[in-house]
């Protein structure tokens, strides 16, 4: 990287830093550009010079956060080959292996998961969860031969649960550990009753499975 490419980086993550500083205390229509580059340290004449509008500095942070969100998944990249191998009564859609690195990354970075959850539409908190919609959730549900059609509210249930859990430790400054809540959303998703497994294949029933056998006298 040269001197002029080290600048622009810089300055960049200047007005990265302050559009989620911004958005901790008002929403995304409040804030002007005078007050992120006074946050910045950098003059107007800057700001244009990078962006045309705020929107461009909003795309350009959550692309900063989904690469960071997305180095944590580094040692992790087998995962999805390993869900091909494994056996169907222990392939769930969330275990601890990559819920490690995602609850470590939130833990490290509260006070941008606060914004996110503040402001999601304008910092995209869904898409942080693509990784693991698309490499092992999705990945699981074909698997199990769920039908695609299915497929969007299996998502939205397991993405929407983990969430919810999310947002109660980040209340807490996430005082409990990343390993406590890993097991919570574990147990949530996968009870000791194995109902999970029942779940599934309650699916792939056909009407004449689930028509109970008549009582023989």
């Amino acid at each position: 990287m040269n001197k002029s490419e080290s600048k622009y980086f810089n300055t960049a993550r200047c007005m990265d830093e302050a559009l989620i500083s911004l958005l901790k205390v008002k929403n995304l229509e409040y804030i002007t550009v005078k007050e992120i580059c006074e946050k910045a340290g950098v003059n107007r004449s800057t700001f244009y010079l990078h962006y045309e509008t705020i929107a461009d500095l909003v795309n350009e942070t959550i692309e900063a956060v989904n690469q960071r969100f997305m180095s944590y998944f580094a040692d992790t990249k087998g995962i999805a080959e390993e869900l091909n191998h494994t056996d169907l009564s222990n392939l769930v859609l969330i275990t601890r292996d990559y819920l490690y690195p995602y609850l470590r990354f939130i833990n490290e970075n509260k006070d941008l998961y606060r914004v996110a959850f503040r402001n999601p539409n304008e910092m995209q908190a869904n898409v942080k969860y693509g990784y693991i919609k698309k490499y092992i959730i999705e990945p699981i549900l074909k698997r199990f031969g769920v039908p695609d059609a299915y497929w969007r509210y299996y998502i939205a249930y397991y993405i929407d649960g983990t969430m919810a859990i999310i947002k109660e430790w980040l209340e807490t400054g996430c005082q409990d550990s990343v390993e406590m809540i890993a097991a919570v959303i574990e147990e949530c998703v996968r009870p000791a009753d194995g109902t999970q497994g029942r779940m599934y294949s309650e699916i792939h029933k056909t009407p004449a499975d689930k028509v109970a056998p008549k009582k023989v006298e």
